[in-house]
């Protein structure tokens, strides 16, 4: 899957230090992927962080699947 296919997943040298965040806003893939892993679930995330949308949140899981792969980005 190419890396357009993350159309919601974004790096920006100047937004958090280039992590990887969710539509240039200040919140990253790994702190979703943290609240995942303590048990938070979709829908308490989008009540948590009312700005984001579903597609987000599955955008930033496909987009961490796809690193696991061995997949690298480059930031320029």
């Amino acid at each position: 899957m190419p890396l357009e296919h993350f159309n919601r997943i974004t790096n920006d040298p100047d937004i958090i230090s280039g992590k990887s965040c969710i539509r240039n806003m200040r919140i990253t893939v790994s702190r979703i992927l943290s609240k995942i892993d303590a048990g938070e679930t979709i829908d308490e995330l989008l009540v948590d962080y009312p700005y984001l949308e579903r597609e987000d949140i599955l955008k930033s899981l496909k987009y961490a699947a796809w690193l696991t792969e061995g997949h690298e980005v480059t930031l320029t």
